[in-house]
This record gives C-alpha cells, structure tokens and sequence, in this order.
C-alpha cells in the first residue's frame, strides 16, 4: 500500500512525537538505616550467608574455608561524569558486628566492609586471606579489580584499607582475641573533596561518633571505582571456625554538587515540560480520527473545497495560529532538504527548520498531496489540534496552503527518542521518568476521550471522530501489529478501549524495556510473556533488566498490572483512562485480574501474511512528529 494513500495514524505513532526532557543526569543519594531487623532491609545475600534473628550471620554453617556476602540490593551513585569540577559523593557508613569463636592460632580469614562494581560478584576459591572478594585469578591482574574495602582481618589481626588487592596499604594491628564477642562499632567515612576514607573502630558500650578516626587514607575514588557501585559485607573463613554477625548498619550519601550542564538542562526541562507529552495527543488524534472526506456534504467533490482561497478562508475564519507563507517554510527547511527530514509518517514527511523571525528550530509536516484525503486530513488536523490545549501537547505554531502546499508548524523538540532509550544500548532511562511518561500519557488520553469531547471537541468527540464503516484496509491504517486492539485489527472498529489496549502495551514496553514483539518470527508477545509472569504470581521478574534493583517495586508492580488490564481482547472489560490514572496515582486499589481474561493464543505469534501496512515498527524512529 503506498504511503501516499495514508491518512491517519495508529497509536504508537503517538510516539513518533515525543523528545523527552527527562533524560538528565540524576544524583541518587542513598540512605538507609536498619537497627532492628535486616529482615526488613530486602538485602542480598550470596554464598554462605543468611538471615538469622534479624542479623547478618556469615558463614552460616560450621563449616571450613565458607565465603559469604550480604549486600544492599540498590546500587551507590558514587560520582557522575556530568559533575564537571565536582567530586563525587560524601557518605557515612555506621555498622556494629561481632566474632564468636575466634583461634588466632591458625590461618582464618576476616569480616571486610565493601564497595564494588555492580557487574562484580562472589568469585570463586576465595575464602581465608582472600576475604571472599579475591581469588588466585584476581590477585594474579589487580588491573581489572575495582574493589575498595575495610578489612577487618583475624588472620593477620589488623584493620586496613584495600584498594583492589586483598594486602593493605594503609593498616592497623587489632587485638581480635582480647575482644572475641564483644561487640565492635565501626564508623567508614569519605570526604570526596579531600579524598580521605576513614576508619573509627570502638569496643565501648554506647559510643558516641566525633569524626574523629583510628585509620585513614587518601584515595580517589572516582579513580578506582565506576559510577555506580554495590556495598556489603563480606566474610571468610580458613582452616578454623569462626562467625561473624552484623547486628546493625546505616549508611548515609550524597552527591556534593550539580554542574553547570544539569543546570541548564534543569531550566530547560522547566520551561518544556509543559509540552512533554504534548506530542501524544495530537498523534492519537491522527489515529483515532478518520479525516472527514469533506468539511461539508456540499464539497465532497467539488472543485470549490480544493482551491488554496477556499481552504484559507476557511481556516483564517476560525481564528486559528499563524498562517506562514510558502516561501518561509521553503527557507526554513533550506527548500525541504533531505538532510534535514525527521521522519515519514503515514501522512506526510516531517522536516526540521528554523523560523528567522521566530529565532527557534520548528517542526514542519508536509502533508502527501497526492492523497485524496490530503485536503480533509489538513484542514481537520488544523482546526482540532489548534483547540487542545493541554499541558502534555506540544505548542502548534501554525500552517499553510500555497502553491498547491499543505503544511503544518510544530515546535521541535531536541532531546533524546523513546526508543533509543528504551532498546538502545545506552544508560537506561531512570524509573521515575518512566512512570511520569506513563503517568502522562494517561493523563492525555483522559483529556481527549472525557474532556476534550465537552469542551474542545464539540460534536466530533474522539470515538465520533472515527468512522466505524472504514476497515483498516480501507482507510490505509499504518502500524505495528502489536499495538492495534483486535477489534481493531480484524473488524477496524476504533474507539477509547482500542486507545486503552494501545496504551496498555505501551505502558508495558515502558515497564520491560522490551518491544511488543522481539525481531524474527514465532517469539512470545510482550504481552503474553508479562500475562505468565502474573499468573505464575513473579510479575516483577518482567522488569526492565536495565534498571537492576533501581525502580519502586510498588509503581512498577502497578504499571504492569495496568498494562494487562488494558491490553485484554475483550474491549468491554478494558478500563478507562480515569481509571487509569488512580490506580498509577495509588488512589485506588490495583485491580484483581481474572485468570482466564487473555487468550493464550492471541498474543502468541506474530501475523505470517499481514499487509505491508502493518510493518512500519513503534520503535522504527521517533523523529516524526507529524504523522
């Protein structure tokens, strides 16, 4: 099917508008306490050790030569490379442990506070001097370690510091036998800005920390340590027994200053947020609408309707924004260039330009004009976009029809696609604007389908806007199987549950990170695979793995559920976005799904003899910010 018979969009082209201003670099202090019960902590365990009467117990079994870390399950943002003159993060670290057991009279091992990179885990053959952090192949290449610890060794009794090797630069000796079950508190702390790590160790009842130190060294730690890291404990035994409990442990960090590039993104992201999500609307718009084939009966084919005076008069009428001439436009895109073009969607081509008198990059579309539909699709798309007005919809600056012409004017946005930072193999988008994007998308949809109806819309409404005698085929509807709601695909009925359904498997791309469909033939649909994930009662393993352990296990958990909920095939049973948004808001409940609400072979396979029209992908480009 040619792209010029194309005259409306399918919901994830909505995507095709969106330049997200949300992609700046976060600083993620972290802080926890726990004095009671690590149970409540989530913490992570590997190897020999456990969870015993609210302690770290490790090795857990009485066995010899055990290794066995616990560590916080959300990673440290230590430093970020955006922080130009910055350095890095200052925190506090707080615990209180205890041995049992000790016998200095043979090889053991010890208890060593860690910091690590995330990708880092227990290596093998590590116990004794090794302190379950290093092995043979490690301490054969320090190169490739990046570990910084406090050791509290047994074997060699001292207390140091180490920096990708298990042998301590920096030491002290340590009386371990003298204070065999005593409890030990121990206070870790760095100064990013003078690069000084230090330790404060006491036996005494009650302790009260000055900031004064028992050990301490200078070390970089931008210099030996990624972005992100992970910290816990890690504990090794020898030829001897011994047991090591933490009773207590609190951390507290943070990121010392911004720079000057997160500022200006900062201001930047203020003054377009407004208009994030702006772009949604008018795509959904393109889809859900079906162009009226003429403004009035009396023009459905008349010569009168097609003139440039005809369609000008009637727009100017309306009052609508800022009417361009043909020669503006032409200069603006250095004549429609193709070095310049965004994206093709299915009804025109998009082209970035810069306005003189505005002084801003704009974003043109250039209808097809060899449609039939052209004329209509331009005149509708003018007279009902210009009256939405929503803080999610990017600003429409105006058009023109000249020279047998139909163009519109958007603002352009500048900043990063959804897809590239959903599937790309960059630094994955962080969870709290994930949910915000989702979050306002419903938002958007609400408007159009309950608000804008009443108070934009008039008499079209947005189910009225399309009309249900037109099949897919019929209507040259471009998309990606995945998306369009089976009523939809098969019977070509559009209406606010088909707009539901679409939003539900955007919602759970947005939570997995995953496409609806992965590439090549007969793999499970996004869909299918979080519905057995849910039924198994382990939705939560169908988060993005990018995100590691960084996301609210209680948001995630509720957009997922959302996702299935709309994107069941029984469109009487889908939610409304009102719905929508209280459950994503925590306003109400998350919703009880039935198990028998999504057919396992619907979502199973991907379509083997689709029209062509259905093969233009969600994820094929997000530059096109008008079709």
């Amino acid at each position: 099917m040619s792209p010029t018979s194309l005259h409306f969009l399918n919901f994830p082209c909505i995507f095709l508008f969106v330049f997200f201003q949300m992609f700046i670099p976060f600083a993620h202090p972290l802080s926890f306490r726990f004095d009671r019960d690590f149970g409540n902590l989530n913490i992570s365990y590997e190897g020999d050790a456990k969870h015993s009467s609210g302690k770290i117990v490790i090795p857990a079994s009485d066995s010899l030569y055990r290794v066995g870390w616990a560590n916080y399950p959300k990673p440290l943002h230590l430093w970020d490379s955006c922080l130009t003159g910055s350095y890095g993060a200052d925190f506090t670290t707080h615990f209180s442990f205890t041995i049992d057991n000790v016998n200095v009279s043979g090889p053991s091992g010890g208890l060593a506070f860690f910091l690590v990179s995330v990708g880092y885990d227990l290596p093998p053959n590590s116990a004794g001097g090794e302190l379950g952090l290093f092995n043979s192949t490690s301490d054969s290449d320090m190169t490739k370690n990046r570990i910084v610890m406090v050791e509290f060794n047994t074997s060699m009794q001292l207390v140091g510091i180490c920096e990708n090797s298990p042998h301590s630069s920096d030491n002290k000796s340590w009386d371990v036998k003298s204070h065999a079950g005593k409890t030990a508190n121990v206070w870790i702390t760095y100064k990013a800005s003078t690069k000084n790590l230090s330790v404060f160790w006491t036996y005494e009842n009650n302790p009260v920390f000055m900031g004064n130190s028992s050990l301490s060294s200078i070390l970089d730690l931008k210099d030996v340590l990624p972005q992100y890291i992970k910290i816990g404990f890690s504990a090794s035994t020898g030829s001897t027994h011994e047991r090591y409990t933490i009773h207590s442990w609190d951390f507290h960090s943070n990121l010392t200053q911004s720079c000057n590039k997160m500022r200006r993104t900062i201001l930047a992201t203020s003054v377009a947020a407004g208009f994030l999500i702006m772009m949604l609307l008018m795509s959904i718009i393109s889809w859900i609408v079906l162009k009226r084939r003429r403004i009035g009966n009396d023009q459905s084919n008349g010569n009168d309707a097609d003139s440039e005076s005809s369609i000008s008069t009637n727009l100017e009428r309306g009052a609508l924004p800022r009417k361009f001439s043909y020669l503006e436009l032409l200069a603006a895109t250095n004549g429609f260039a193709k070095d310049g073009r965004l994206g093709q969607g299915g009804s025109g081509l998009v082209y970035k330009g810069t306005l003189s008198d505005l002084g801003r990059p704009v974003a043109v579309k250039r209808i097809f004009t060899e449609s039939e539909h052209s004329q209509s699709l331009f005149i509708n798309e003018v007279k009902i976009i210009s009256r939405l007005i929503h803080r999610n919809l990017v600003q429409f600056i105006g058009w023109c029809h000249e020279q047998g012409e139909f163009l519109l004017v958007y603002e352009h946005m500048t900043n990063g696609s959804l897809d590239h930072h959903l599937f790309g193999k960059g630094e994955a988008l962080p969870w709290n604007a994930r949910y915000k994007i989702a979050s306002g998308l419903a938002s958007a949809l609400h408007y159009l389908h309950e608000e804008a109806e009443h108070t934009k819309l008039g008499d079209f409404g947005v189910a009225k806007l399309v009309d249900p005698r037109l099949t897919p085929r019929r209507t040259s509807v471009v998309g990606t199987y995945g998306y369009l709601a089976p009523e939809y695909a098969n019977e070509g009925r559009a209406s606010k549950e088909s707009d539901m359904f679409s939003f539900g498997v955007v919602a759970l791309e947005i939570a997995c990170g995953r496409r609806t469909f992965q590439d090549g033939e007969f793999h499970v649909s996004l869909v299918t695979w979080v519905w057995e994930l849910y039924l198994a009662g382990d939705i939560l393993k169908a988060a993005d793995e990018k995100l590691g352990m960084d996301f609210d296990e209680d948001e995630i958990k509720r957009l997922l559920v959302v996702g299935l909920w709309c994107a069941q095939p029984n469109d009487r049973e889908r939610p409304k976005a009102g719905q929508v948004i209280k459950v994503l808001r925590f306003e109400a409940p998350l919703p009880e799904l039935p198990h028998d609400m999504h057919d396992p072979g619907f979502h199973q396979f991907l379509p083997q003899s689709q029209d062509q029209s259905y093969s233009f992908q969600l994820t094929s480009s997000l530059d096109d910010l008008g079709r």
